[in-house]
Order: structure tokens, then C-alpha cells, then sequence
């Protein structure tokens, strides 16, 4: 244990898997660098990918949706992911055709350190709210023929109280 009573891993997969444990998640370790993950969220499951690189000192996540884009579509989703990625602090989307998939990706550089549950924890956060906060802006620009503009305006609109 740390001075702050967390469990010490010099490898920070085996922090994301004990943290995934606890919150329940599917997960799959295909081995010292890689685990994957199944995350619940409001209108999808993600799945997150977790790697290590040692030689980079890096945790890189990458959580991504479904998202078959037709042939007439791929422009504007181009489109919106620029868009989306001029807003975004931390990290970014990339569209990968062949696998059908949106994802988000981000990567944690350690230079030395050890990862902490904090850390970690906002990896996951920052992850699944950048895709929660987007799904809908890609919907609407593949299911619903809108424009990038006007689906990211819409997905930026966000109700105050309860109706």
C-alpha cells in the first residue's frame, strides 16, 4: 500500500483492471499491455481499450460506439469530428471505416511516475463523457441526414432541472 492507503502497481493496467472490477465492468486482459472493457452508458455500450506502452511511459485509452457510416454520410462525420475536436481540451475522436467504429482516444503519460486511482478514474471519465456527450451529434448526422452544425448544436444543448 501508498502512504494514501491505495495499492501500489508499477504496471497501471493492473490499477484499471482492479478499478474496472470494482465497478463492475466486463473486461478481457489479452495480456501485460492490453485490456478491454465494456462500459454501460446512456445510449450505447462502449468499448474501451486500454493499453500500455512501456517505451512511451503512456496509458492510451481509445472508447468507441458502433457506428456503420454510409459511403454518403462519411463526409459530414469527417465534418462533425473536426468540429468536435476544436472543442475538446483532452484527447480526441477518430473515425476508424473498417471496423465500422467512432472512437474516442486520449493518452495518460506517466514520464517516470506510477498512475494513480485518480488518474485512472478521470481517464474513464473524461472518456465516456465526451462520448456520451457527442453519441447523439453522431446519430444525427448518420441516421438523420442533418448537417454537422446543426447535429452539434443540438447534442451542446443540455436541459437544466427536471421536467
Amino acid at each position: 500500500m501508498g502512504e494514501s492507503g491505495q495499492a501500489r502497481f508499477s504496471n497501471p493496467l493492473d490499477l484499471v483492471e482492479h478499478i474496472a472490477g470494482r465497478h463492475g465492468w466486463a473486461m478481457d486482459r489479452a495480456g501485460d499491455d492490453e485490456l478491454t472493457l465494456t462500459v454501460s452508458g446512456q445510449w450505447t455500450d462502449y468499448h474501451m481499450s486500454l493499453n500500455w506502452r512501456g517505451d512511451l511511459e503512456t496509458l492510451h485509452i481509445a472508447c468507441a460506439f458502433d457506428a456503420k457510416i454510409p459511403d454518403n454520410r462519411l463526409n459530414e462525420v469527417y465534418r462533425l469530428v473536426a468540429q468536435i475536436n476544436e472543442q475538446l481540451w483532452l484527447g480526441h475522436f477518430d473515425v476508424w471505416l473498417h471496423e465500422g467504429l467512432i472512437m474516442y482516444r486520449h493518452g495518460l503519460m506517466l514520464n517516470g511516475a506510477v498512475a494513480t486511482e485518480g488518474q485512472c478514474e478521470a481517464l474513464f471519465k473524461m472518456a465516456l463523457e465526451a462520448c456520451e456527450r457527442y453519441f447523439q451529434a453522431f446519430q444525427f448526422v448518420v441516421w438523420a441526414g442533418k448537417e454537422s452544425r446543426e447535429a452539434l448544436a443540438s447534442s451542446m444543448f443540455e436541459t437544466e432541472g427536471q421536467a
